[in-house]
């Protein structure tokens, strides 16, 4: 009861305060994972921590399925085929590179990994989070063009990093399993076990909700209540079949826009209230297990984490921006704030929740602790400072300069 009780009066402090901490560098995610990491410095809670892991997990697990089912309803794919294609650009150029890219560092700097499990690593390291770029893609003096292809870069990326982490892990595996078994039973149940219940709940769910919406028969307080529901049903059906729960979460946010055209708005409403709470309380969870491990994280790690968020981000993110006339601050500063966190968190959760026993498990999991770790504190901490110095950039640029397009040309 001691860390719920610290927790929930975490929140509350951090609700009183939370316009005044807005104008500051003290982000949620820095507020929350030092309220962690210091809990555990200080006070005898160990015990309580290791007893609720599974618990812990559970709701860490549940805020990523929201997480991803939220951000696949607000994807309108029209809007990025008729021309917004920075999006593209950083997903379809800069994705496999970042996952290619992640690994060969990986392989310089941890030889002892395999290939395999060095592909996990960088799965997991690859989606960015928009909860830690919020205030990058809020802020006004950074152009709505830029902000839209952060924002939906990070809306994207996590789900289409669960395939390759999961695919990874399956390869990872072969050598106690047997390469066919292991490949189709991946194939089979977590991914396409997983993407049929996505579909079933998402197509059913949302024809539900629009038929009642339609008819009268749902209040618009629950509305929202009723569409959170679909992500659960998820979680539920997916487990039965041995498929991906978060695969599913995901395929069902984008199946659920077919008939329910309510979706991103009420979903939203959501994420800006319980789903902030859940984020709130991973950062927390996340806190108190790097405090655990703070001891082993070496200068390698620290050197790995280093080159994740700078070399293996920026490098992809400039390569997919070549050939649209941005200007170089702009291809630096979206390189830079490509943040790692609540993504990469649970999908590390998920990966030792898969119990694998990899050889390389000890170190992709501190790997993944100190990057995101440093991620918190360093993008959260240049992102006041970092807008302020490209928005004096963007303002010597002349009107026509390509970041103030409303829209991206065609084509």
């Amino acid at each position: 009861m001691i860390l719920m009780a610290f927790f929930v009066f975490l929140v509350f402090l951090y609700s009183i305060m939370s316009r005044r901490l807005e104008r500051t560098v003290f982000t949620p995610p820095i507020v929350f994972t030092t309220a962690g990491l210091l809990l555990v410095f200080f006070l005898p809670v160990l015990e309580e921590l290791e007893a609720d892991r599974k618990a812990f997990l559970l709701i860490a697990e549940v805020g990523l399925v929201l997480t991803l089912f939220s951000d696949a309803t607000r994807i309108n794919l029209r809007t990025l085929k008729n021309g917004e294609n920075l999006p593209i650009r950083l997903l379809g150029i800069g994705m496999m590179p970042t996952i290619l890219l992640g690994a060969v560092v990986a392989a310089i700097i941890f030889p002892h990994l395999s290939i395999w499990e060095m592909g996990v690593l960088a799965a997991i390291l690859a989606p960015t989070d928009a909860g830690l770029g919020e205030v990058i893609v809020n802020s006004p003096r950074v152009p709505v063009r830029i902000r839209q292809a952060l924002s939906v870069e990070a809306g994207l990326n996590d789900g289409l990093s669960v395939p390759f982490l999961m695919f990874f892990i399956a390869l990872a595996q072969v050598g106690t399993q047997g390469a066919g078994a292991v490949l189709v039973r991946f194939v089979m149940e977590q991914l396409g076990f997983g993407t049929l219940v996505g579909l079933a709940i998402g197509l059913a769910g949302g024809l539900l909700l629009a038929r009642a919406k339609q008819r009268g028969w749902m209040t618009e307080a629950l509305q929202q209540l009723g569409l959170v529901a679909l992500p659960l049903l998820c979680v539920m059906g997916s487990e039965p079949v041995g498929g991906s729960m978060f695969i599913a979460a995901y395929v069902a946010g984008l199946a659920v826009q077919v008939s329910f055209s309510d979706a991103a708005e009420q979903s939203v409403a959501f994420t800006e209230g319980w789903g902030r709470l859940l984020d709130f309380f991973v950062f927390f969870l996340f806190g108190m297990f790097v405090a655990l491990a703070f001891k082993e994280l070496t200068p390698a790690l620290w050197m790995y984490a280093s080159l994740s968020l700078t070399v293996v981000r920026m490098f992809p993110v400039a390569v997919s921006l070549m050939g649209t006339r941005l200007s170089n601050a702009t291809v630096v500063f979206m390189g830079w704030f490509g943040p790692r966190g609540l993504a990469s968190i649970v999908l590390g959760l998920v990966y030792l929740e898969q119990q694998s026993y990899l050889p390389g498990e000890p170190t992709i999991r501190l790997a993944v602790m100190t990057t995101v770790l440093l991620s918190i504190f360093a993008h959260g901490l240049s992102a006041l400072p970092g807008i302020a110095l490209y928005g004096r950039r963007i303002d010597a640029l002349g009107t026509s300069a390509p970041e103030k397009l409303e829209r991206e040309p065609e084509g």
